[in-house]
């Protein structure tokens, strides 16, 4: 079995993808777009991303934009989380990611001794953030 988390937006994936790919590192694997499919669409819809695939952080996410016909609304059902292996490196995704966006919880000590943090990003997507410290 395998977890993936599967990104819904309205018109600006292929953005969001990008952003993610930058803050995140790894690659984007595959966009495919409405236009490519064997299927009707209307003009306006041909460019925006039927599916896309970025791995990255050792996950693979998922992308796609709607269909033109529904619209997402964003909310706090789901957040992504993130883990991480350093101080240095949760940091600094932490700042990227939140910039833009809304930080719901400042990156902080945490009583199960970790470092966390929670932001909101521009797309309306929201991170958990998590680095298990070393025992001492």
């Amino acid at each position: 079995m395998e977890f993936n988390i599967y990104l819904t937006f309205n018109g600006n994936c292929e953005e969001a993808m990008n952003f993610y790919k930058d803050v995140l590192g790894d690659e984007i694997v595959m966009i495919s777009k409405f236009g490519d499919a064997p299927m009707p669409v209307e003009e306006s819809q041909k460019g925006k991303v039927l599916h896309g695939i970025l791995h990255a952080a050792g996950t693979k996410f998922m992308f796609s934009d709607t269909d033109g016909n529904h619209k997402v609304t964003f909310g706090d059902n789901f957040s992504a989380s993130l883990n991480f292996h350093s101080d240095e490196e949760i940091t600094k995704v932490f700042n990227t990611m939140s910039a833009g966006g809304k930080v719901t919880m400042d990156l902080q000590d945490t009583f199960w001794g970790a470092r966390f943090g929670m932001c909101e990003d521009k797309f309306g997507v929201n991170w958990m953030f998590n680095y298990d410290k070393p025992k001492p």
